[in-house]
């Protein structure tokens, strides 16, 4: 029985949909190459299923005998050293959605199935080209929007992390064999508690564990990046500052007050660091079911953001509106942005450094760009103080590896506590033993049907 779905040979298309120079058809599996040989005629005369592996042949795709659907590099690449560790065809056309689904179309009615998401990625975890840490790590590349995320990802990638787990693992199953020693020998005179120092070696592991743990943070803040509301009244330019710190137009602008009523969101990367920017609806009190939907939104989203940017109009004197906000973010992760200093500035700035403290009030002009670049450096120092080291220690990036460490930890600390209370070599080895299963959990060493699905769910199809 096909249990994982690795029987068969699977297709798919892996390039973005869309137009562009190259579009590429993958195929893994024991019959590629005979099928990739069905729907490709090599000018050299050499069929795919006769090459050498890491070769690429110039040719036509042809559907029948004479229809040539279109001009094609075909590569071959030989199992063992592929990414699947099968056999795997590249087609390398013209890319256009019609020629591209034309020959997904003829290497599947060839014998050739329809890949699922992240079906190509999955073959290569089962058939052990990468662990479970690796292969979320592929995903993270792919998403990655700065360069810190992508060589945390690329870290993990490489095994950084899986090696330093393993490492742990290992410490905790030699410590648990040496318990159950204890217990299946009796005559052997082996001190459960005390030979090799367990209780200490025992403390090392719990330590190293609670130390991913406190990098935890860090690493989702690469994967994910830092929520960024810009919050104020409405008109005090909230939409040109999002425009300015993307350097793009992305936010509509007009003199009409109240014209942002969604929230728009986009990434950018400052100083290496991932923020997610979202521009809000104006917070005032509103008086018709849409403005009330946007308002709450933009409530919702500052109570929910890592760091707020509070915008104010420096060439008008602060009103209820701006107070009541001020008001509501005192003690938040907030900078107050005193726009429009390419104008007279009225508006009296020690109400807002009184609040919010002097180095996080900062003045600002979202139409000239004036003081964007302190606005910069200061989000970045926001952020362990502008420093990034994704290259330079094994993160957790992932919410699935946090709670399996946690869980590793936990039991590690409860079987500290049975030795404490003197607890038998019997009961105490039982929390080592959960600890050992859940960090198998994050490499893969153990894993379950459910486990694989979600994970690979989220992958794109062709990868």
């Amino acid at each position: 029985m096909d249990r994982y779905g690795l029987n068969g040979t699977i297709a798919a298309i892996s390039t973005p949909i869309g137009k562009g120079g190259i579009g590429i058809v993958r195929l893994s599996g024991d019959k590629a190459l005979d099928i990739a040989g069905r729907v490709f005629r090599p000018k050299n005369g050499f069929k795919p299923s006769a090459s050498k592996s890491f070769t690429t042949h110039y040719g036509h795709i042809i559907d029948g005998e004479n229809l040539i659907i279109d001009e094609a590099l075909l590569t071959v690449m030989r199992r063992p050293r592929t990414y699947t560790r099968e056999d795997i065809v590249e087609i390398n056309c013209h890319s256009g959605i019609a020629v591209l689904r034309k020959i997904l179309d003829l290497v599947i009615r060839s014998g050739a199935r329809a890949a699922s998401p992240g079906e190509f990625t999955k073959r290569a975890f089962l058939n052990g080209r990468l662990d479970l840490l690796q292969a979320e790590a592929v995903l993270d590349i792919i998403a990655s929007d700065t360069e810190s995320s992508r060589k945390a990802a690329f870290e993990q990638l490489g095994g950084r992390l899986s090696s330093e787990i393993r490492g742990i693992k290992d410490e905790a199953v030699d410590i648990y064999s040496h318990l159950e020693a204890s217990i299946d020998f009796p005559d052997e005179d082996i001190d459960a508690h005390d030979q090799n120092g367990v209780y200490s070696r025992l403390s090392v592991v719990a330590g190293k564990l609670e130390a991913l743990i406190k990098n935890a943070d860090r690493g989702m803040i690469l994967r994910r990046g830092l929520l960024v509301s810009i919050t104020g009244r409405p008109n005090v330019g909230k939409s040109s500052l999002m425009n300015s710190i993307l350097g793009a137009r992305r936010s509509i602008v007009t003199p009409v007050s109240g014209t942002t009523r969604d929230t728009i969101e986009e990434s950018v990367d400052i100083d290496g660091l991932p923020f997610r920017l979202v521009d809000t609806a104006g917070i005032v009190d509103a008086d018709n079911d849409i403005d009330k939907e946007a308002v709450s939104r933009s409530r919702e989203y500052a109570d929910r953001a890592d760091i707020v940017l509070f915008v104010v109009d420096g060439s008008v004197k602060l009103n209820k509106d701006d107070m009541a906000l001020a008001g509501l973010l005192k003690g938040r992760e907030t900078i107050a942005l005193i726009n429009k200093s390419d104008l007279k500035e009225v508006l009296d700035k020690r109400y807002l450094m009184d609040i919010f403290g002097e180095e996080k009030v900062l003045n600002i002009s979202a139409l000239t760009g004036a003081g964007m670049d302190i606005l910069k450096r200061s989000l970045a120092d926001m952020v362990w103080g502008g420093e990034t080291r994704a290259a330079d220690e094994a993160l957790l990036t992932n919410a699935r590896h946090v709670e399996a460490v946690r869980e590793a930890r936990d039991g590690i600390m409860s079987s500290l506590d049975m030795m404490n209370n003197g607890d038998t070599a019997d009961v105490t080895s039982i929390g080592i033993k959960e600890a050992i299963g859940s960090l198998g959990e994050i490499t893969g060493e153990v894993f379950t049907e459910d486990i694989l699905d979600r994970i690979f769910s989220r992958f794109c199809i062709g990868k």
